[in-house]
C-alpha cells in the first residue's frame, strides 16, 4: 500500500478523535448541537464530492434525497410522540379524519430505517438509469435535478394535512424510545451523527483508492474512451449517484432529531445550492474538502446568518465566486500549493551536459 492512502486514513482517524472525543469535552450543549447539524450537511456533502468531484455530475437536487430520509424519520418520530393518537397538526385541519395510510407503516422503527436506506436507492436508481442511459449530463443534468428538488418542496408545501406544509414537522419528544430533552440522549444522537460521518468518509476513501474510483475519474475526464474500452459509463455514474443519494438521505434522517424540525425550506433549491457551495468551498475532488466545506458554511450560516442575514447571502456568493475563479479545487488545495512553492527547485544542469545527453541518445 502506498503512503498516500495511509495519510488519508490517518486524517480520518484524527477527524474522528476531534468529533467524537474533543468536541463533546470543549463545546457547550448549544454548539455541540450545532456541530451535529453541520455534520448532517457534511454527510450529504461527502456524497456530493463523490458524484461531482470524482464523477463530474453536478447534483444540484440532493435536497430530494435529503427530504426522503428527513421526512421518513420525522414521520416516525411524530407518530412515536403522538402514541396511538393522530398527530396534532392533522387534528387542527380535520379532527375526525383518520391517519393517512402511507403514515401507518412508519410506526415501525424497522420499516423507518429500511425506508431511509431503500427509498433513496430506488429513486436514485430509477432516475439515474433513465438519465445516464440517455446520456443526459452537464448543465441539463444539473437543471433537471434542481427542478426535482423545487417540485418536491412545492408538493410538500401544498400537502398541509399530510406533511405539515410550510410549517413542517416538529415537536419531537422521543428518538426510538429515548427522551430527546435529556442531555445524555442528545449527546448520544450527536455521537451517532459524528460516527456516521466518519463511516461515510471511510466508504468514500475506499471508493477513491479502488478500481471503481479510477474508472469514475476516467468517466469524468474521457467518457467516450471508457466506452471504447468496453465499460458502460452510465453504470459507473449510476453507482456514484446512488451512493451520494444514500448519504444525503442518512444526513437528512439525522438532521431531524438534531434540529427538531424539518420544513420544505430545508430541502428545496436554496438548501441544495448551499450544499453545493460547501463542497465547492472545501474542494469537491478531495476527501476531506466537502465535509470541511459543509461544516464551514454551516458555521457561517449560524454565526453570520443570525446577526446579518442579508449580508451573509452576499458573503457566501462572493466567496463561492472567488473560490471558483482562483481556487477551482477548493480550499483543500492550498496546502499542496504552499508546499510546491516552498519546495526548492532542483538546479538545472549546465548546457554542455544537456547537449552531451542528447548526443548520447541520438547515437544509441
Amino acid at each position: 500500500m502506498t503512503k498516500k492512502p495511509w495519510i488519508s486514513l490517518s486524517g480520518i482517524g484524527l477527524f474522528a478523535v476531534l468529533l467524537l472525543t474533543v468536541a463533546p469535552l470543549v463545546l457547550s450543549d448549544h454548539w455541540l448541537n450545532n456541530l451535529g447539524k453541520y455534520c448532517c450537511w457534511a454527510i450529504a456533502a461527502v456524497g456530493i464530492g463523490l458524484a461531482w468531484g470524482r464523477g463530474g455530475m453536478l447534483v444540484m437536487g440532493q435536497g430530494v434525497f435529503f427530504a426522503l430520509g428527513a421526512y421518513a424519520m420525522a414521520m416516525h418520530l411524530t407518530l412515536e410522540t403522538a402514541g396511538d393518537r393522530v398527530p396534532g397538526f392533522m387534528v387542527l385541519y380535520d379532527p375526525l379524519a383518520p391517519l393517512p395510510m402511507f403514515w401507518e407503516p412508519f410506526r415501525s422503527a424497522g420499516f423507518t430505517l429500511a425506508a431511509i436506506v431503500l427509498l433513496p436507492v430506488v429513486v436514485a436508481g430509477i432516475l439515474g438509469y433513465a438519465l445516464f442511459k440517455r446520456r443526459v449530463k452537464g448543465a441539463y443534468f444539473a437543471i433537471l435535478t434542481q427542478a426535482l428538488a423545487v417540485a418536491l418542496a412545492t408538493l410538500i408545501s401544498s400537502t398541509i394535512r399530510e406533511t405539515g406544509g410550510d410549517t413542517g414537522l416538529s415537536d419531537f419528544k422521543y428518538f426510538f424510545g429515548f427522551v430527546l430533552n435529556d442531555p445524555a440522549n442528545r449527546l448520544m444522537v450527536y455521537l451517532i451523527v459524528a460516527a456516521l460521518l466518519i463511516v461515510c468518509l471511510l466508504v468514500v476513501w475506499q471508493f477513491y483508492r479502488s478500481r471503481f474510483g479510477e474508472l469514475l475519474i476516467a468517466t469524468r475526464d474521457a467518457e467516450e474512451r471508457v466506452r471504447f474500452l468496453g465499460y458502460d459509463p452510465a453504470n459507473v455514474k449510476l453507482v456514484a449517484f446512488v451512493v451520494s443519494a444514500l448519504m444525503a438521505s442518512i444526513g437528512g434522517a439525522m438532521f431531524v432529531p438534531i434540529v427538531g424540525i424539518i420544513t420544505p425550506a430545508e430541502i428545496g433549491a436554496a438548501a441544495s445550492i448551499l450544499m453545493i457551495a460547501g463542497v465547492a468551498l472545501g474542494g469537491r475532488a478531495s476527501l476531506f474538502g466537502p465535509a470541511l466545506g459543509a461544516i464551514a458554511v454551516g458555521w457561517g450560516q449560524s454565526s453570520l446568518g443570525s446577526t446579518w442575514p442579508d449580508g451573509w447571502t452576499y458573503i457566501l456568493g462572493l466567496l463561492f465566486i472567488v473560490v471558483i475563479l482562483f481556487l477551482p479545487n477548493g480550499l483543500s488545495s492550498l496546502p499542496a500549493r504552499f508546499m510546491r512553492r516552498a519546495r526548492p527547485k532542483p538546479p538545472e544542469p549546465p548546457a554542455p551536459a544537456i547537449a552531451a545527453v542528447e548526443l548520447e541518445e541520438v547515437r544509441s
